[in-house]
């Protein structure tokens, strides 16, 4: 990020000694990316931030992915994977994996549970909720999420969500094989948002003060590497509570951003995804579609034009308002559509011969290109809208 914060209680040169008020150590943990050579931040810990006292393996669920094939277009419904049982649900076990290949996997959840303390060592995540609110609690201090809220959060950072309101919390899940940040085009050669992004650094909210919670023998389940689908998970007990952490400064630390702080870059005519971009990671972009004015030449089509994902699979999750160029094809809130590379695709019959004249769209999507081709998890697999693939065509499934 480049943006630096000091949070809590620090020493006044880094990697000097830290001395609690009856003169015994604190305990400095560098957490830094690409091997010391990139972003970083040093926290200071009460109790040494290594130390297990057990560690035996811990499921994450089902992460077998199938190939899209035959090569489909494809449409899901989230909402449809919501249980009777969402009450003692969690937005870290509960969630069911939805599409992934090896730069990322989409999962989604519908819960009302505290989570497990819980980190990711397989990359960042960013988790996108569709409604609910909660307190995400880090090792870095708390985050106060709401709904549109994006929750970006460092790989290996030890957190845990806490429902804040009556209303489940239903999140959309990214999560990387590497690192997440604002796309590079955004960003001044010393990390400084520019003129030209849709959002600045006061649109990015990180945590508050430490927490401070005294507790020993705590669990920590990791999502890692390994296991016959490539992620697999190990719980481990530690001492002393992972949030034992006095202060931190650094450059490295969760946030949240809210899709509604997101200003939309328009034009004459038909603005290319990019233009919506928000973050990018390696192999994967995140955009979002937000309400907006559109095309004003006098001859605009201000709905996309149909195009062949050349490159990459096109995700796009819709999570409020209504869009227009998927009109009558059965896509409504909460779905996902999958417009794999290698099939041309664009507006449902209609829709553009509706759009002509429009002033502006009352929408919200969330979309992710990726570059490699995406496969179906078990919960891709459970919620298929089986027609979407004919719905240009106006034919119901020859399958």
């Amino acid at each position: 990020m480049g943006f630096y914060r000091n949070v809590g209680d620090v020493p006044p040169k880094r990697h000097t000694q830290h001395r609690r008020p009856d003169g015994t150590l604190y305990y400095e943990e560098l957490m830094g990316e690409e091997g010391f050579s990139s972003d970083s931040s040093l926290l200071y810990h009460a109790g040494v931030p290594s130390a297990i006292v057990d560690a035996t393996p811990w499921d994450p669920g089902d992460q077998s992915l199938t190939d899209n094939r035959p090569l489909l277009p494809r449409h899901l419904r989230l909402h449809d994977l919501g249980t009777p049982d969402w009450k003692s649900v969690d937005v870290v076990t509960g969630r069911r994996l939805v599409l992934g290949n090896a730069d990322v996997r989409i999962s989604y959840v519908v819960a009302r549970e505290t989570s497990p303390l819980y980190r990711n060592a397989v990359g960042d995540e960013v988790v996108y909720l569709e409604s609910g609110s909660a307190i995400v609690e880090t090792v870095f201090g708390a985050l106060h999420v709401v709904q549109g809220d994006y929750v970006v959060l460092p790989r290996a950072t030890t957190h845990r969500w806490v429902p804040s309101g009556s209303e489940p919390l239903r999140a959309y899940a990214i999560e990387a094989s590497s690192h997440i940040a604002p796309p590079k085009r955004y960003l001044s050669r010393y990390g400084q948002l520019l003129e030209h992004a849709p959002y600045c650094e006061r649109d990015l909210h990180g945590p508050g003060a430490p927490l401070l919670v005294e507790q020993a023998d705590v669990e920590v389940l990791v999502k890692h590497r390994g296991g016959p689908d490539g992620i697999t998970g190990t719980r481990y007990v530690v001492p002393t509570h992972p949030f034992d952490v006095v202060g931190w400064d650094g450059c490295l630390y969760p946030y949240t951003f809210n899709v509604a702080d997101f200003e939309p870059i328009t034009g004459r005519v038909h603005q290319p995804p990019p233009a919506h971009q928000v973050f990018e990671g390696s192999g994967f972009v995140v955009c979002n579609f937000v309400p907006r004015k559109v095309d004003y030449h006098p001859l605009a089509v201000p709905v996309p034009y149909y195009h062949a994902n050349v490159d990459s699979d096109e995700v796009m999750f819709y999570c409020g308002g209504d869009y227009e160029a998927r009109k009558g094809s059965g896509i409504g809130q909460g779905s996902i559509s999958l417009h794999p590379g290698g099939h041309s695709h664009g507006p449902q019959p209609g829709a553009v011969e509706r759009a002509l004249g429009a002033e502006s769209f009352d929408e919200l999507a969330v979309m992710v290109d990726t570059f490699r081709p995406l496969a179906l998890g078990e919960g891709g697999r459970a919620c298929e809208d089986p027609s979407y693939a004919w719905s240009w065509a106006g034919r119901g499934s020859p399958l």
